[in-house]
């Protein structure tokens, strides 16, 4: 299983299409709670060029509640991230990370389908770009 899911899109720009995953987000019921863009942060750092990337830390609070009742200490692996990477040509990956393959390290059976519904709203997401 692999940890992650992906979808390659075109778009304009890095702005546009991160407008766009915020709103097919928003569908599913998820918020941004926090945004690293990688490339201003290589440069500033290491003075590294980066391709445009971004993580965005995505939150569904209702799902959040559950998981938090459920396993405390299951706040160490969230939010759910999700990437935007600037591929070339107008070309950029969307990334999100596979609740299922995260929390599988938890081993706690209340936790397994809470990260199958995420994960599915994840996808579905993904999909609607």
């Amino acid at each position: 299983m692999s940890y992650y899911q992906s979808k390659t899109v075109t778009s304009p720009d890095l702005a546009s299409l991160r407008s766009k995953v915020e709103a097919a987000l928003k569908e599913v019921g998820f918020g941004i709670l926090t945004e690293i863009d990688i490339q201003a942060t290589m440069k500033k750092k290491l003075d590294k060029d980066y391709p445009p990337y971004l993580i965005l830390g995505a939150c569904n609070p209702v799902f959040a509640d559950k998981v938090l009742t459920a396993e405390p200490h299951i706040g160490t692996l969230l939010p759910c991230n999700v990437t935007i990477r600037g591929l070339g040509n107008s070309e950029f990956e969307v990334a999100i990370m596979d609740p299922i393959a995260a929390m599988s390290a938890v081993q706690n059976p209340a936790i397994e389908p809470l990260a199958g519904e995420v994960r599915g709203k994840l996808m579905s997401m993904l999909e609607s770009l």
